[in-house]
């Protein structure tokens, strides 16, 4: 059974709340991405909550901005730093001075995900990524890589004003749209369909305002701002072992992103997965939990 509340964080940031299996056992937090919402985890969270898969605490917030989350209304407010924030805080509520089992993150929750590692590695015993680029080779193929370049051109139409009008537009009928690039998704039935529609209808823009916020997008025609724009290496390494599983069709963030990523994560396991894109979790969950389990 899924449990739902709004858990109210310190700094007074509400996050909507999914759960499955007992308080006080070891802790699984998982962040969605965008456009989806923490529902998309509910079979993990139930799959993992079974004593016979660990008996885990299985948590999934939906991320500022999103469904009946906090959804602040400046741009500035989905900076990485109150991202990481809310997800920190809410680990010491779900998991105390115990480390996660595991942080398990896609698409936007990973670049929140792949910020906590670095800055705050005693959080969490392992990190799990699906199709999320590290920040430091999605800069450099933002910069360099002119397949990722054209892969990521929709990132500046996501950040005008008009988008969430248009893509909420016809049912979200654009929106749907995405789902379709590459593999054909037979996993977007009625039912989920509707539960897509139930979290969109809560809203757009605070999901949008993540790509706002970010400087890690491409350039604009005549613009340079991104080839001037450097991370340091310490805010790149990860220390703590890290799973990547990656939909090697993934039409956004292509595979070329998970070349070099041994420079920054010492504990790496990377799993390519042939017929995976980016949707994993709809396409492929028991290829997923398998890989989650063994890692653990």
């Amino acid at each position: 059974m899924i449990e739902t509340w709004q858990q109210t964080l310190p700094h007074g940031i509400q996050l909507s709340c999914r759960a499955a299996g007992s308080k006080g056992a070891p802790v699984m937090l998982f962040l969605h991405g965008f456009p989806e919402a923490a529902f998309v985890w509910d079979e993990m969270l139930l799959h993992f909550s079974k004593p016979e898969q660990g008996g885990y605490r299985c948590v999934a917030p939906n991320l500022r901005g999103y469904e009946n989350s906090s959804r602040p209304s400046e741009v500035a407010a989905y900076r990485a730093k109150f991202l990481v924030q809310d997800i920190a805080a809410l680990i010491q509520i779900e998991s105390g001075t115990s480390p996660l089992k595991a942080l398990v993150a896609h698409d936007w929750g990973g670049g929140v995900a792949w910020n906590l590692a670095n800055q705050m590695p005693a959080l969490m015993d392992k990190l799990v990524i699906l199709n999320s680029p590290h920040p430091g080779t999605f800069l450099r193929d933002l910069k360099d890589h002119p397949a990722q370049i054209e892969a990521s051109a929709y990132m500046n139409y996501f950040c005008e004003p008009q988008a969430a009008a248009e893509l909420s537009a016809n049912d979200f009928e654009l929106l749907f749209g995405f789902f379709e690039k590459g593999v054909k998704p037979h996993w977007l039935t009625p039912e989920v369909k509707a539960h897509y529609k139930a979290a969109w209808s809560c809203g757009l823009q605070g999901g949008l305002n993540f790509y706002a916020a970010s400087p890690l997008k491409p350039n604009k025609p005549g613009e340079h701002a991104l080839q001037n724009l450097k991370l340091p290496d310490e805010m790149l390494r990860i220390s703590v072992p890290t799973l990547l599983l990656w939909g090697m069709q993934d039409v956004a963030l292509l595979p070329h992103l998970n070349v070099g990523l041994d420079a920054y994560i010492a504990k790496l396991t990377y799993v390519p997965i042939e017929e995976g894109s980016h949707w994993l979790v709809h396409e492929q969950p028991e290829l997923v939990q398998r890989q989650i389990a063994a890692f653990l």
